[in-house]
């Protein structure tokens, strides 16, 4: 995508403004994380887009891509929706059950909005894949086609009535195929030994977290002020998870800085604590950091939404209990220095979708139906059944609905914005690294 040298300008000026809007108060306090996020962001077109969720959105507004577009009306603009819907923000986890399960992760971007966002947001990232895998325009419009229809026939069953029982499985280690079945496999060998071994030592016959590896030790303020916040954080767990009392004994507590691409500058912290026994190997970490700002929610301007969280901490735990059947039972929120945290268990068994070695085009077409069908899962799940009452409807019937209405259309309103958004990302990507490598990011 060729881009005159006027219109680089002032596309710069645009991407400035908007990280302004998005990254400038943590970036003000911590310029350093910024520099590595930055820096892990410069390396390709895809890590460029995974790190701009704000970019992304503003286009859409920009673009008038809201109430009133294709296939949104008053039902289907207010969905639970991911947020941040992208191809590597899938992967494994154990949930409430004790069962593996390969599902959608990642819920911080989480918010409710329109339901075609995520559809988009994942079709646009199918193309900066297939795009890095040099996959023709040609196959990678097949492929958002494919997503689509996975996607449009899970959503048909699921208004029909399908999938409360065994109709509609999630993947397992007894359903999933393929890379997904890998997945699965690869995080069942994982253990919570392991984990902790890589996390911690054992000092005068007790558990503790090692130094080094990104820890930070906290002074004794800190360490109380964290203490309170956990017990906090300990009223919102739901009773299921409260069964056993003896595990939350905390016996260590160290400061991490956020240093992924979507978590610069955000404070977090790992809380040791004691397990379902006296033995030291099923000790359970988890962690508590500040919420943010979801990218969506600076676009969307429903007051019912905005007050229906009391802080970022309690958005995104609800969010993903809504979003996540069967979700982290260590999953919980709390208040820190006037900050919403979520808290949530350092997961033994947590395996991300690995594309690298993903190439051959069959495969990756498997691939990209079972995310679909995913997806439509997700979408689903959080609505007049879940016990929220955000989203007092069946979103599956409302979004049956409305694809109903043009069939025809909707794999190709998919095609059309990934390949244009694709091309978007990449000529973004460029116009970032040089204004990164040039010094132009005020701040860094």
């Amino acid at each position: 995508m060729h881009v005159p040298r006027g219109d680089v300008a002032q596309r710069g000026e645009e991407i400035l403004a908007v990280f302004d809007t998005a990254f400038g108060e943590l970036l003000a306090a911590d310029p350093a994380a910024f520099r590595v996020k930055f820096r892990k962001m410069a390396a390709s077109a895809f890590a460029f887009y995974r790190g701009t969720a704000c970019l992304f959105y503003a286009d859409l507004e920009r673009a008038r891509d809201g109430a009133g577009g294709p296939y949104l009306d008053e039902r289907t603009s207010r969905v639970w929706i991911h947020g941040d819907l992208h191809a590597e923000n899938f992967g494994t986890y154990m949930d409430a059950t004790g069962r593996l399960i390969f599902n959608v992760n990642d819920f911080d971007e989480a918010y409710v909005g329109p339901f075609t966002w995520d559809l988009k947001r994942f079709a646009a990232s199918v193309a900066l894949i297939g795009y890095t895998k040099a996959l023709s325009d040609e196959k990678i419009g097949e492929l958002v086609r494919t997503y689509a229809a996975a996607y449009r026939d899970r959503i048909r069953a699921l208004a029909a009535g399908a999938g409360s029982g065994a109709d509609l499985p999630p993947f397992t280690l007894e359903t999933a195929e393929g890379p997904l079945l890998a997945s699965l496999r690869a995080a069942r060998s994982l253990t919570r030994f392991g984990l902790l071994d890589s996390m911690t030592e054992i000092r005068d016959y007790e558990r503790v977290f090692s130094a080094g590896g990104g820890s930070i030790e906290l002074d004794a303020a800190t360490r109380y002020k964290v203490l309170a916040a956990f017990d906090g954080y300990l009223e919102t767990l739901p009773e299921s998870s409260l069964a056993r009392p003896d595990s939350y004994r905390v016996k260590d507590v160290v400061g991490r800085r956020g240093i992924g691409i979507g978590s610069a500058g955000l404070p977090s912290y790992n809380i040791l604590l004691e397990g379902n026994s006296d033995a030291l190997e099923n000790d359970v970490v988890i962690y508590m950091k500040q919420g943010q700002t979801p990218a969506v929610s600076r676009h969307i301007t429903d007051p019912g939404v905005r007050s229906y969280f009391r802080h970022e901490g309690h958005r995104t735990v609800i969010s993903q209990r809504a979003l996540q059947a069967h979700a982290d039972p260590w999953l919980g929120w709390t208040e820190l220095d006037g900050a919403g945290q979520l808290v949530a268990e350092v997961s033994p068994y947590a395996v991300d979708l690995d594309w690298s070695d993903l190439d051959d085009p069959v495969e990756i077409a498997n691939v990209v139906a079972d995310l679909g069908r995913a997806t439509a899962t997700m979408h689903a799940a959080a609505d007049d059944t879940s016990g929220h009452s955000l989203v007092p409807y069946s979103t599956e019937r409302a979004i049956d609905a409305v694809i109903a209405a043009d069939e025809d259309g909707f794999a190709e309103l998919l095609v059309d914005f990934a390949h244009s958004y694709g091309a978007r990302a990449r000529a973004d990507h460029q116009i970032f690294v040089d204004l990164f490598r040039n010094g132009r990011i005020p701040g860094l």
